[in-house]
């Protein structure tokens, strides 16, 4: 059988993995993320030998770049300039991923932290349940009552319209992936046309497992505070930009769904005072008994969708006071997506 020069230098210098960072002005979180992820490296997995560590600087302003060659063994990439219709993510790891030699190839943001082994453990996790694409929603890190608050509304929603059962069965027609950590074959990445094929995406990661999905490939995805956590955002007026940007994209009913929400809010503190109105001005029992009856079972309907996100107990019960906040981000995300045509991120304007 006749072997071509071509190939026979990619089986020469091919490796058992590709990490991959897009990074623009992250030097505030890529120390942290490369660090975690060079100790990954053991005298079994060692960097260079059967693994490669690349971090693609996006145009940065910061000290990005210095940051990232200062760890041992990590190729720093520049991207190329970015071409009308791509996103400054999806063009970098397009980019990025022709260059790569691993077998499997593993997105992750720099403001994720991976935990021991999990590089390895994540590559035998995928190969056990014979999956194309892997992903991992890492444990959140936040901090303040109103992130916290926030961000376990936004999981729970993310929970409940891509429930990682659904994403996992193969006759389901739900996929998702958290761009955070995705583990994917390289041979199943060129074949759905990679990053290419979500270049204009907002939520490449989304599109990126429904291409995996729709090509008759295999999905998983689940929690994993065992393997990796992040921390997205350094303030609530981050997590608000960073959010109203794609929110309308993850759920197509926002405005509907942040109506809802504003309404949820009004029911939950306004029907206790209404309660005490009708005890003091009118004093019938059984509208009052009703009142109650119906916002307990609202109460529990929170609950009960809250914890699926996966956040502290006390995030879940003090969560309803971020209601009126994620109503507006809902509304205000549809209305850029839908009236306004445009977005901002990173200092860069999108088409919506």
């Amino acid at each position: 059988m006749n072997i071509s020069r071509e190939s026979e230098e990619r089986e020469s210098t091919e490796l058992l993995l590709s990490v991959m960072i897009p990074a623009r002005n992250e030097a505030v979180s890529i120390r942290e993320c490369l660090a975690s992820l060079v100790k990954q490296s053991e005298d079994d997995f060692a960097l260079g030998r059967e693994w490669e560590l690349i971090v693609i600087d996006d145009a940065s302003s910061d000290a990005t770049r210095q940051i990232a060659m200062e760890f041992a063994g990590v190729t720093v990439l520049e991207a190329p300039p970015l071409a009308e219709g791509w996103t400054g993510k999806t063009n970098a790891l397009w980019f990025a991923a022709q260059q790569a030699r691993g077998k499997w190839l593993l997105f992750t943001d720099a403001d994720t932290v991976h935990e021991p082994g999990d590089l390895r453990r994540a590559m035998h996790e995928a190969e056990r349940y014979k999956v194309a694409l892997l992903s991992y929603s890492p444990r959140q890190l936040v901090r303040g009552v109103w992130q916290r608050t926030l961000m376990a509304l936004i999981f729970a929603d993310l929970a409940q319209t891509y429930p990682p059962r659904l994403v996992n069965l193969a006759d389901s027609r739900v996929a998702a992936a958290n761009g955070q950590f995705i583990l994917i074959r390289r041979n199943t990445y060129m074949r759905v046309g990679g990053h290419k094929a979500v270049r204009g995406s907002l939520i490449e990661d989304i599109e990126l497992a429904r291409h995996t999905k729709h090509a008759g490939e295999s999905l998983r995805l689940r929690f994993a505070a065992d393997a990796a956590s992040t921390r997205m955002y350094g303030s609530l007026s981050e997590t608000c930009e960073g959010w109203r940007k794609n929110l309308a994209l993850l759920f197509p009913d926002a405005l509907s769904r942040g109506l809802w929400k504003l309404i949820q809010a009004a029911l939950l503190f306004g029907l206790p005072l209404l309660g005490v109105w009708l005890y003091l001005n009118v004093a019938r029992t059984p509208v009052i008994w009703a009142v109650g009856l119906w916002w307990a079972w609202r109460v529990r309907v929170h609950y009960a969708n809250t914890a699926k996100a996966h956040f502290p107990i006390a995030d879940a019960l003090s969560s309803p006071l971020a209601l009126p906040l994620y109503g507006w981000l809902l509304i205000d995300s549809w209305m850029q997506k839908h009236l306004r045509h445009r977005v901002m991120w990173k200092g860069r304007e999108y088409k919506a």
